[in-house]
């Protein structure tokens, strides 16, 4: 199984407080944590770990911060050989942690200088039978991407997050979208705040040509919808102290899988499960867990 991950790349500098700053305030944090972020190297990280032959294609800077970003792909398994190197600095996450919630500031910086010849001679080359987008680098790069992929047979999954809006033509080649509630709802018109809303939001993908779509719910879990009905995918009652990778997580681990060949059904079972146990730590791709402990995490659910 092989996955292709076209998208950011960041250094993330994680703060940890008890609770969050009011503004004006100045408050003792806990812990500072550095290392690997953006979602699509978060995502394509949680690929990897799951078992997936994982491709990162993006752009790092040429600062200190792109060794940390290159080496914590290594470690997590994935081949950056897609990864160019342009001048000026990394993207760099200041992310505040406090009681399990966060909130995150994104410079972008080497993230902007991605480019659309970039992501086809990548996808060009791939024998990937999954491709993983996100929207945290230039828009044009991302629909791009889907065309070329959805034009080669590889099976186009989207996370839309950070929610923007985006052209009506551009889910004619996505075969899975997974957005969370806001998301659903700037894309869609839809207003989600419980499960049939979700599902209204879902049902809304597939009236312009996705396969499927999946709608999060943070604890409350997630509605999944495609060709054989909606059904509710209930959530894991876990400790949580950080949140920040926890979409990514479930999306790199729902790509592994369907690439891995498992039905919709079980790949979004692990995708939950992956994603539950990465809230329980700090960190963004340290908190990814492997698939050994996810098959352990669902033997005690």
């Amino acid at each position: 199984m092989s996955v292709i991950v076209v998208g950011s790349i960041n250094v993330d500098v994680t703060v940890v407080a008890d609770r969050m700053a009011q503004a004006g305030e100045t408050i003792t944090g806990t812990a500072l944590e550095t290392g690997l972020g953006g979602k699509g190297a978060n995502q394509a990280a949680a690929a990897a770990r799951a078992g997936a032959a994982t491709t990162m294609v993006g752009c790092v800077g040429s600062d200190a911060f792109a060794d940390v970003a290159l080496d914590g792909l290594r470690e997590a398994g994935v081949d950056v050989a897609g990864v160019a190197t342009v001048e000026g600095g990394t993207g760099i996450a200041h992310i505040r942690v406090a009681g399990g919630d966060n909130s995150i500031v994104v410079v972008p910086l080497a993230n902007a200088a991605l480019s659309v010849e970039q992501a086809h001679a990548a996808i060009d080359a791939t024998d990937a039978s999954a491709l993983l987008l996100q929207l945290e680098v230039d828009q044009q790069v991302v629909l791009a991407a889907a065309e070329r992929a959805h034009a080669r047979g590889i099976r186009v999954v989207l996370d839309p997050a950070p929610a923007a809006p985006l052209p009506e033509s551009i889910w004619q080649h996505v075969a899975l979208v997974k957005p969370n509630e806001h998301e659903a709802g700037l894309l869609t018109g839809v207003e989600v705040t419980d499960a049939a809303s979700a599902e209204q939001a879902a049902r809304w993908f597939l009236d312009r040509g996705v396969d499927a779509a999946i709608v999060t719910l943070g604890k409350a879990g997630a509605v999944l919808v495609d060709a054989d009905g909606a059904r509710m995918l209930a959530g894991h009652v876990v400790d949580a102290v950080d949140s920040t990778a926890a979409g990514d997580t479930f999306s790199g681990y729902l790509a592994a899988a369907l690439a891995d060949g498992a039905s919709l059904d079980e790949a979004a079972r692990r995708a939950m499960a992956a994603a539950a146990i990465s809230v329980t730590r700090v960190g963004a791709t340290a908190s990814i867990p492997s698939s050994a402990e996810v098959d352990a995490f669902l033997a005690d659910a």
